[in-house]
């Protein structure tokens, strides 16, 4: 994406307005395009890279397929994806970090390949270095972060 038009998507992706509705709008336009396009297309993913998250309820024992951002990780630092679960900066925790971390085995469609991950909640310096270099990433992040009093969930998903 052109460095004018992310700037512009990262400071409209920054307002509270878009915290409202995104949540509402996001997934289930990307949810219907990836289904279409028989996991070709992800449409969040021509402003980020992004998977589909495919994890356990943690109630319902469920799937449950959730588009979500990420960051992955050079081969060289092993490989794996960073989630956060920062739910647009709203008050509560997403329900799909609530579903890894009573069942962290789960699957990601990246690129179109299904990939079985298991998820591990960072913390600690593991967190703070990961933080980092997700703000570096996405700077909206840290305006979520400044909106609500939990600190948000950052995963790390290892292929397994």
């Amino acid at each position: 994406m052109a460095s004018g038009l992310r700037g512009a998507v990262q400071k409209v992706s920054s307002t509270r307005a878009f915290a409202k509705a995104a949540p509402h709008v996001v997934p289930a336009l990307d949810r219907a395009v990836h289904r279409l396009s028989r996991g070709r297309v992800l449409l969040s993913a021509l402003m980020l890279p992004g998977v589909i998250l495919t994890a356990t309820g943690a109630r319902s024992g469920l799937p449950r397929r959730t588009p979500l951002a990420c960051l992955a990780e050079a081969e060289a630092d092993g490989g794996g994806w960073i989630l956060v679960g920062s739910n647009f900066g709203r008050p509560g925790h997403p329900a799909w970090t609530h579903n890894l971390l009573a069942r962290p085995a789960a699957e990601i469609n990246w690129r179109g390949e299904d990939i079985p991950v298991t998820a591990v909640l960072l913390a600690g310096e593991e967190r703070a270095r990961a933080w980092r270099a997700v703000l570096e990433f996405w700077p909206p992040y840290a305006a979520y972060q400044a909106r609500v009093e939990r600190e948000i969930r950052v995963f790390r998903l290892v292929r397994r």
